[in-house]
Formats: structure tokens, C-alpha cells, sequence
């Protein structure tokens, strides 16, 4: 069935689908039908354990029932009104209260548009017009961030898509990861033009790199150095590494958090949180643009409000970590020595390679044509985990539980007596 989907598709979708990563599973993708728990079923009839949960949203897994609940609820009575409601003012209670209290928020669609809203907010705010951000980290599909490295790490950016004008990228410094000396180096060259800094604070998006030690209290010193504007990008961290995010799960303090994923509860969703005389810029407050039809959407904000609820009043976030920390261990000590695994929390990825990866050129290096095969014989021993290397392995609280850990682990070792 999913073959035919996928050729029909292709006569109407770019690819035959909407978001490349999806066109990565080999030898087609597949088509899913429904999903509960840590279990995706596709139109094949497979039931497969799922690692890759919407490449991180559902940390509470598919369909669950509170979530479930107030979806229906509010869909019973309505799902676009083009006026406030009750949930979105809910909803940001809880946001600021955990990420930056006395700050404020503005919802938006998705995280792209997030980081999009961060870097013009901060160009409002400091009057300045350069930013700096970091090979390998992946902040959405707009002009300013699709910027690779030049020839050396302080110089100006280069797109990496077709359609970026060289004069936009050229507001971009590109910097290295976990190396706090291209970052000075990046910020003497931007000068007095140093609007803000972004950053993952986990990398999610080149597989999963933790920040070396001291590396984010390092970016916070340099920010504060040269007047800049530090932001971390939490769309995908943000309730996940811990209620407070990476801020608090590193102890380091960002000046705008971006956020995303999780506080949809599954729906589209992207947020800005900052402290009000930043924020209060924003339109209608202030001169700084923002806006959207589709911001704060009802059924949204009551997803969202649900699943922080569900995140407040239970274990769900320890289990979704122990899960990972079961699994990730298990698969290093079965590729003995033959991959390395990142993990920080309930996000992880295998690395095809003997040594660490710390940093976005070290993973580049890995074999990632063994990874693809990895993918394909997890999959047809019943494991989903993302086709990319260059993606997160996500568990949910659903994962913690002595079947799923148990099947994954035998699909583990049936994968390694397979693997060539």
C-alpha cells in the first residue's frame, strides 16, 4: 500500500512529500494510518516502535488521552476564531512561568517561524544588524540561518540554499561549536554590528552533540561582552531536557528562548519568550513586526496546555529519560566499539564511528552509509528511528516500559549479527 501511496504521491507532491528527511527512508517511505503510544501502524499493517515521535513533539506519545481530551473538546467548539482565548493566556502562564518568569511570550506556527521572529526582534532591540550562529546547528528554513561556513570560521557566511541573496547571508557569522574561540574571533569581526547570538544549546539537528563544558557560560560571557543578545534556540530541548529547559537544565540564562514542538502537544506551534522590554517591541506594543492568522490557534493552545499539565503533574519526563538511557546503553555495548552514542536526556543518536563525536565535523565523518543501514534493518524488525544520522533518536514516557525496551534491545541484536 505505501508504494502505491508514494508513486501516487509523486505525481503531486515535490519528491512525493512534504519535508525531505521524509524521503529518506529507504527503499520509499512509508504511509502511517494511526499511532498510540510509542507505536506507529502504517498502511502495510506494521506496527512499529516509534523513535522518532514527529522528530520530537511527543514526549507524552501519540494520542494520548488528556491530550486526546481537550483536542476534541475544544474542536467540539470551534478551531480558528481570529480572536484571543482562554487558552492561549493559560497557556503562556505556564511558558513564562517555566522558562523566563516575569518574561512574556508570543506564540507563532512553528519554529521556523520562531527563530525567524528572535533574530528580527533582536535587530529591533539592539539597533544592530549581525548575527552570529554555529555550523551544524539548524534554526529553520529562513534566509538568515540557511548559511554554512565559509573558508574560515570568522568569516561571513555563505547560503547553503539556492534563492539566499549572498548580501542577506552576508549578515551572518558563521562560528564552531563547542569552540569558543572562533566565537570571539566571529564577535571581533562583527564589532559594534553584533545584534545577537544563536545557538542550540543541544545540537538536534546534526545528529545529537551535547555542549562541551563551560561552552554555553562561555557564549552568555561573550554576548554580554560586545552588548549582544543571546539566543537559544529551545525548539527542540524546551521541555524535554527539563521543565525549564536547557537554561535550566545547563544553569545558564539566554536573553530569548525560541521554543516549539513540545508546547504543541503534536499541533504546529513555535514561541518567543523573553523579558518584557524586549518583547514589549513586538507588535501592537511596539515597532517590531509579528504576526500571523494562525498564532495561538485554539486547538494548539489547548494540546499544548494539556500536555504541560500532564508534564507538571507526573514522572512522564524521568521516564521518557530512562527509556533513552536504557536503549542508548544497550545499543553501545551491542556495536562494541563500532559506534558511539550521544544522548543527552530522552534525545540520543548512534554514531557509526570508533571515536566521540563532539562536534559537527565529527559527525559528518561518521559512516553514514552504515547508519542508513541501520535504519532499514531496524525497520524491518519492527523499530522506526530516524532515516537521517543528521537527526534525533526521541523517546516518549510511553518507551518506559519492559516490552518496548525488551523488543527494541532484540532488534538491536538481530540488527548486529545482520550488519556486514
Amino acid at each position: 500500500m505505501s508504494k502505491e501511496l508514494f508513486d501516487e504521491a509523486r505525481k503531486f507532491l515535490v519528491g512525493g512529500v512534504d519535508s525531505p528527511v521524509r524521503a529518506s527512508v529507504r527503499p520509499f517511505p512509508f504511509f502511517v494510518k494511526g499511532g498510540h503510544g510509542p507505536y506507529l501502524i502504517t498502511e502495510d499493517n506494521e506496527k512499529l516502535i516509534d523513535y522518532v515521535l514527529g522528530y520530537g513533539p511527543l514526549i507524552l506519545g501519540h494520542a494520548n488521552d488528556a491530550v486526546k481530551r481537550r483536542v476534541i473538546e475544544q474542536v467540539e467548539s470551534g478551531w480558528l476564531y481570529g480572536t484571543p482565548t482562554r487558552a492561549e493566556v493559560e497557556l503562556a502562564k505556564k511558558v513564562v512561568g517555566h522558562v523566563m518568569p516575569g518574561g512574556k511570550v508570543r506564540f507563532v506556527n512553528s519554529g521556523t517561524e520562531a527563530t525567524m521572529t528572535a533574530i528580527r526582534l533582536a535587530r529591533g532591540f539592539t539597533g544592530r544588524n549581525k548575527i552570529i550562529k554555529f555550523d551544524g546547528c539548524y534554526h529553520g528554513a529562513h534566509d538568515y540561518v540557511l548559511v554554512q561556513a565559509g573558508s574560515a570560521a570568522s568569516e561571513y557566511g555563505v547560503p547553503n540554499s539556492r534563492g539566499v541573496p549572498q548580501q542577506v547571508a552576508a549578515l551572518t557569522l558563521v562560528a564552531k561549536y563547542n569552540d569558543l574561540n572562533s566565537v570571539e574571533r566571529a564577535a571581533r569581526v562583527a564589532g559594534d554590528d553584533l545584534a545577537a547570538i544563536i545557538v542550540e544549546p543541544v545540537i538536534g539537528n546534526m545528529g545529537v552533540i551535547p555542549p562541551a563544558r563551560d561552552f554555553l557560560r562561555g557564549l552568555r560571557d561573550i554576548a554580554n561582552k560586545y552588548n549582544a543578545l543571546l539566543i537559544f534556540d529551545e525548539v527542540i530541548t524546551g521541555f524535554r531536557l527539563s521543565m525549564g529547559g536547557a537554561q535550566e537544565y545547563f544553569g545558564v540564562r539566554a536573553d530569548i528562548v525560541t521554543l516549539g514542538k513540545i508546547i504543541g502537544g503534536g499541533f504546529p506551534v513555535g514561541a518567543v519568550v523573553a523579558r518584557p522590554e524586549i518583547m514589549d517591541l513586538l507588535t501592537p506594543s511596539g515597532p517590531v513586526f509579528s504576526a500571523g492568522t494562525f498564532n495561538a490557534n485554539p486547538v494548539t493552545m489547548a494540546a499544548g496546555l494539556a500536555t504541560i499539565e500532564v508534564l507538571e503533574s507526573s514522572d512522564a519526563l524521568s521516564r521518557a529519560s530512562r527509556a533513552a538511557k536504557e536503549v542508548s546503553e544497550y545499543a553501545e555495548s551491542a556495536f562494541k566499539g563500532k559506534a558511539s552514542v550521544n544522548r543527552v536526556e530522552s534525545m540520543f543518536q548512534l554514531f557509526f564511528t570508533r571515536g566521540p563525536v563532539t562536534t559537527p565535523d565529527e559527525a559528518r565523518a561518521s559512516d553514514r552509509e552504515a547508519y542508513a543501514r541501520f535504519h532499514e534493518l531496524m525497520r524491518r524488525h519492527g523499530v522506526f528511528v530516524p532515516p537521517s544520522q543528521f537527526e534525533s533518536q526521541f523517546t516518549s514516557s510511553e518507551h518506559y516500559s519492559d516490552d518496548v525496551i525488551a523488543d527494541t534491545e532484540e532488534a538491536l541484536r538481530s540488527v548486529v549479527s545482520e550488519a556486514p
